[in-house]
């Protein structure tokens, strides 16, 4: 079994397992695989496919079948979609079988649900329109790209973020991540690790919600042999794991008030006790820290021990929101729609200027990880080559654009004067949509568009509208 990368592509590069013994057909799949920047690695048995699998990720499987004896492929498919449900699998055949042999393998192959069919010696042109389908790969601008994981975007807010995190992270300082949910604290916090001189060492996290007040103290300082009811062997904690690397305490301000005091003595002194033992364990981590809180609120009201905020708050950076890069939001869309095309099957050529207008008055309260949902959602469930809400009506209604309040827009900018303050809400929408459709001389769909609501939404209120003035009395 071997595993070939070009020089051109990175580490965040496609990768593609060829089980296959033709070396024709491999060096064919090799040299267009290396020309599309994506990573192929070839099995010539069933067996070193298996074991492949079982070891490395994987987008995507060429399996080659003998149509005069398809068994050991079709064990293969099995195997895979036992392990692994959603792995596309290509099927090749040696179009030298007879011709019954070959429709026979090729209807089971697609009735067991794998994603094509090919004959061999294969067409390029055709495979390579099944790799751009399954695989795309746009051009994605990356603020950083370590070769682990990529920050995605360009923005200046975000730029500043990640200088920051570059500066301290040959340091031993702690940093606290401070940001909204779903914004990329963890994607910073595994930022400066790999850029820290304990890159070689272990990088361990640790979901502090996620854990009461006991479990917290025995994930992150292990316990002893019979320390508590089910201790049935020694276990080291996350501390002593993560000895000579980093130490992610996600969310830390969800640890209990009464588990801050041990972790800040532990912080201090960077030794502890497991849970139920005496021998004392010593170790040199490194802390980082995020929070999707105010840091100091928190502590102004008890909730947050003030010195333990200093011990981990040696260096502080902010996440700025997704509502504050929207000018990442192109290469975001694109580089999730690279992520999940192929759950879809969908060959995305372009983004629907209307979509990308509403994403950019949207404010995301879930910031990226929302913005993730939707692009997938809208793939799977959209049709074509532009990526648009159009199949998705009720998205138009849930991406409304950015709330207002006093007078004041989100962004900090006053809107005029409308004429509309006191009235009841439902006169204000009812305006607002009577207002448009005479701005757009009664075209529903474009007046649809800049309410930024669907089609089916806006004529049930015009249906709606109707049927009160037909109500009313003469």
């Amino acid at each position: 079994m071997s595993r070939q990368r070009t020089q051109t592509t990175s580490a965040n590069a496609m990768n593609v397992l060829i089980a296959d013994s033709d070396q024709y057909a491999v060096r064919s799949l090799l040299g267009l695989f290396a020309r599309k920047g994506i990573c192929g690695s070839v099995a010539s048995t069933a067996k070193q496919a298996i074991q492949f699998l079982d070891k490395n990720d994987c987008d995507l499987v060429f399996c080659s079948v003998d149509a005069e004896c398809p068994k050991a492929a079709f064990e293969l498919f099995r195997e895979i979609r036992l392990n692994t449900p959603e792995m596309p699998v290509i099927m090749m055949v040696d179009a030298e079988s007879s011709k019954t042999a070959v429709l026979d393998v090729a209807v089971r192959a697609i009735q067991a649900g794998c994603c094509d069919f090919l004959a061999k010696p294969l067409d390029t042109d055709k495979v390579g329109a099944l790799l751009d389908k399954m695989l795309p790969n746009h051009p994605v601008a990356a603020a950083d790209d370590t070769g682990t994981f990529r920050m995605v975007g360009k923005s200046a807010k975000l730029g500043q973020t990640i200088e920051l995190a570059k500066k301290v992270a040959p340091t031993s300082v702690p940093v606290l991540v401070c940001g909204e949910s779903g914004s990329g604290k963890e994607l910073v916090a595994s930022l400066i690790h790999h850029h820290s001189r304990r890159v070689d060492g272990p990088y361990m996290q640790v979901n502090c919600a996620a854990l009461n007040d006991s479990l917290l103290e025995s994930e992150l300082f292990g316990h002893e042999k019979g320390a508590f009811t089910g201790a049935v062997a020694q276990r080291k904690g996350r501390f002593e794991r993560a000895h000579g690397g980093t130490l992610l305490l996600d969310e830390v301000t969800e640890t209990p008030i009464a588990f801050q005091a041990k972790l800040l003595r532990v912080l201090e002194q960077q030794d502890f006790e497991r849970v139920g033992g005496n021998d004392t364990v010593r170790v040199d981590v490194r802390i980082v820290s995020t929070t999707n809180k105010d840091m100091a609120e928190e502590v102004a009201a008890g909730r947050f021990r003030q010195d333990l905020y200093y011990r981990l708050c040696g260096m502080r950076l902010q996440v700025p929101s997704l509502a504050q890069r929207s000018d990442d939001l192109p290469e975001l869309v694109w580089h999730f729609v690279n992520l999940y095309a192929r759950q879809a099957q969908r060959q995305i050529t372009k983004l629907s200027p209307e979509m990308m207008d509403i994403f950019s008055q949207y404010h995301w309260p879930g910031n990226i990880r929302q913005l993730r949902n939707v692009v997938r959602t809208a793939l799977i469930l959209g049709s074509g080559p532009v990526l648009s809400l159009a199949d998705t009506s009720w998205l138009f209604d849930e991406l409304q654009p950015r709330p207002q309040r006093n007078g004041l827009a989100m962004g900090g900018e006053r809107f005029a004067e409308s004429g509309l303050r006191g009235l009841p809400l439902v006169e204000v929408e009812r305006q607002a949509i009577l207002e448009t459709l005479e701005q757009t001389d009664g075209n529903q769909a474009k007046a649809a568009r800049i309410l930024g609501i669907s089609d089916r939404t806006l004529r049930g209120k015009v249906r709606q509208y109707r049927q009160q003035r037909s109500l009313q009395p003469v």
